[in-house]
Order: structure tokens, then sequence, then C-alpha cells
């Protein structure tokens, strides 16, 4: 069965021409106009993986995946033809978004990246399918089959991929992750020497899960190496 991929532009030449060649490269191309339209597709069609324009009236691609990430856990790449600053990239992904590229993208790149990024999604939910892990104390619970992370007993918003990073990092308790690990298993092995990402994204997770994220007690760096979940009871 083709691997629909919904296509997010207010531009109808832009859609038509990514439409084409989603198609001519064996995926089955799904349209729409606006924010409000794509998130009603994503509950009747259920794409696998949806490539949004960030730049659209009304509402904007990020408000968009945030509404997407209340329904679904599909891979989102969202694309901009506007020069962006590395703040705008960061709230970007931070809003649940698997990819950031920038237009005009060659035709081979574009859909070597939707590949990637649906072999990187089908790979974490074998994975999260595979392992039982769970992590519990007082003040938090990570249970990553049921993908459920609590603080003092509250449940924790985490875009997906801030998850399968936590994840990573608690199936591995009080192993270093390196860098090169940690952009292999979450983000995919064309990104090995991308480290801020690594950097940024342990930031954030930090920021929802410390106690107090200036002085982590959970997840420890390892200078020059990388990171590692301490498991404390």
């Amino acid at each position: 069965m083709l691997k629909k991929v919904l296509v997010v532009d207010d531009d109808p030449a832009q859609t038509r021409m990514v439409s084409a060649l989603l198609n001519a490269g064996g995926f089955k191309a799904l349209k729409a106009a606006n924010g409000r339209e794509a998130v009603r597709m994503v509950v009747e069609e259920k794409p696998d993986l949806i490539l949004l324009d960030i730049m659209m009236p009304e509402i904007d691609g990020r408000e968009t995946c945030r509404l997407i990430r209340e329904l679904s856990e599909v891979p989102v790449i969202m694309m901009t033809g506007k020069c962006t600053s590395e703040e705008d990239i960061v709230s970007g992904l931070c809003c649940g978004a698997d990819e950031y590229l920038f237009k005009p993208v060659g035709n081979r790149e574009l859909l070597a990246r939707i590949k990637a990024v649906l072999r990187r999604s089908e790979k974490a939910a074998a994975d999260k399918n595979g392992k039982q892990v769970v992590f519990s104390n007082k003040y938090l619970t990570i249970n990553v089959p049921e993908r459920k992370v609590m603080v003092n007993g509250k449940r924790l918003k985490l875009t997906p991929r801030e998850f399968r990073l936590l994840a990573l990092l608690v199936e591995n308790a009080d192993r270093i992750i390196s860098h090169q690990q940690a952009l292999e298993h979450v983000w995919g092995y064309e990104y090995v020497d991308d480290v801020d990402y690594v950097r940024i994204y342990v930031s954030h997770l930090r920021q929802k899960i410390e106690p107090e994220p200036s002085t982590p007690k959970y997840i420890l760096t390892e200078p020059g190496v990388g990171y590692y979940f301490r498991a404390l009871n």
C-alpha cells in the first residue's frame, strides 16, 4: 500500500508541483490549502507524513503543527521559503515538527528526506513495541511503551522528538549516550555532525522534567562526550 503524504500549502502551484513529484515517486499525495483543512484530513485520511508550509493565512504552520500534535504523532516536515533565525527553527521543531527544510528543495533531496523521516518513524514505533521500559519515583515517572511522562503527578506534554530522545536516555539509564549516538537514533545518520540539535533538545527536556534545570539531577552531561540518564529512586 502506498504511503500517504499530506501537502499543506496555500499556494496551488506549489501544491500541484509537489503532489506530482510525490505521486511519481511512489507515494499517494493528499492536499490541504490551509491549517484547518489539514487538521481535518489528519483525522479523516490518517496520512503517513505531512509536508507543512509555515507561511499560511489564518493559522500558520507552527500553530497547525501544534493542533496536529494534539491528535496524532504523524511525522511532520516543516517547509519555509523565508530566511529564518535559529530561534525560528527551534520554535518550529519544538512545536512538534520532525524536520525543517528551506525552499527551494531539489526533487531528489525532498524525496530522500521524506523517506528518511518515514524510516525513523517506523523504527521508533518498532522500538516502542519491543521495549517495556518504565522509570518511576515520587517525582518523575517515564513509561516508554505508553509514551507517558508524569512530573509531580501531572502528565507532561513532549514533542515526538523530545520523547524519543528521553526514551533513548532512559532505556540506557546510567550509560553515556554520545552526541553521535543520540543523533543517529533520534534524528538519523544524516545528522551525526549536528551536535547542536542534541544540546538544544536536552536543554528543553531539562526545563520540563528537572526540579532545577540549571542543576540537573536526571539528565547529566559527560563533558565532550554526551549525556546520560541517572536513575534516582
